[in-house]
């Protein structure tokens, strides 16, 4: 199963590599902060081909990243990995610094100055109160 989330890079770690039975591999694990509310970060892994796509992303830039977890025991302790499958940053369609995330929620309507304007001011609208 595969998750997709946006959110910000925050820090790329060093790169490793080494050899295994398949061949040589290369990792990066690379912080991004979720894009919300109150934000959190995570730290991801990225194995080949998405080490590649984290190069031509700067941190600061807001992304798309594909992923899935998986965990796995070693020495009766569990070990759980969040490992990105795609990176792709996002261009003109991230929200910006200063614009809080609604996260998907629509925007209460604005209030007006009087609060007792609209249907409490005594204007022509129904009431609909039962009492």
């Amino acid at each position: 199963m595969s998750f997709e989330i946006n959110c910000k890079l925050i820090q790329s770690l060093p790169v490793q590599t080494g050899e295994g039975q398949r061949g040589p591999w290369v990792k990066q694990t690379f912080i991004a902060e979720t894009i919300e509310t109150y934000p959190k970060k995570i730290a991801f892994i990225a194995f080949n081909e998405p080490v590649e796509q984290l190069k031509t992303i700067h941190p600061g830039t807001t992304m798309k990243i594909n992923f899935r977890v998986e965990s796995r025991e070693y020495n009766t302790r569990w070990y759980t990995d969040i490992r990105a499958v795609s990176i792709s940053p996002l261009m003109a369609s991230a929200p910006s610094e200063s614009a809080p995330s609604n996260n998907g929620y629509a925007a209460p309507a604005p209030m007006t100055a009087d609060p007792m304007a609209g249907s409490m001011g005594g204007g022509n609208d129904v009431d609909d109160l039962p009492f």
